[in-house]
């Protein structure tokens, strides 16, 4: 059986000026970059109130101190929960009391309703990007958010490929991943 390609096909990456994503970094049609740093999460809620103070001033002078325009996002990653689950089952079998198989299973059956159809597990991440057309300038940004945000106490690093194809479907695709040229 042969196909028939629809050259009246467009895609969403036809009209988005992307022409290469690596590096962690998105090269656009003009040749800026698109990058930025990905930041770990951090409950200040679990921390004493001198300390919550604290990180939310040190996180008021960093943003402060940025001298270039940014975006700041937040968005959900989807969470496979299946090798947790592999570990528990495991864990049930080789289980040799009743009141640790009852708590492992209790565990196994949550695990299994949060992946339901009802619940989307997901984790929530954080990123600061920013564009720029000089290398040099690429990096000493990215140096100044990482410090930046060390500073105020929040790990980060740059964004990966990953990072950034999964940003890209999130907004583009209500964060269902694609195969970009593919018909879905």
């Amino acid at each position: 059986m042969t196909q028939t390609i629809n050259n009246n096909l467009n895609y969403t990456e036809d009209w988005l000026p992307v022409k290469q994503i690596m590096n962690g970094m998105i090269q656009l049609d003009d040749g800026t970059y698109v990058t930025g740093v990905k930041i770990t999460p951090k409950n200040i809620f679990i921390m004493d109130v001198g300390s919550q103070n604290n990180t939310i001033y040190n996180l008021r002078n960093f943003y402060n101190s940025i001298d270039f325009e940014f975006w700041l996002l937040i968005a959900d990653r989807p969470v496979d929960i299946d090798v947790y689950v592999s570990q528990l089952q495991l864990m049930y079998n080789n289980a040799q009391n009743n009141a640790i198989k009852k708590l492992i299973m209790q565990d196994i059956n949550k695990a299994n309703l949060f992946t339901s159809v009802e619940y989307n597990v997901v984790d929530t991440e954080y990123y600061i990007l920013f564009k720029e057309k000089r290398m040099e300038l690429v990096q000493k940004k990215l140096h100044n958010l990482i410090s930046g945000l060390a500073n105020a106490g929040l790990q980060s690093q740059q964004a990966s490929n990953s990072d950034l194809r999964m940003l890209l479907d999130n907004f583009l695709n209500g964060g269902e991943q694609t195969n970009f040229g593919a018909v879905m």
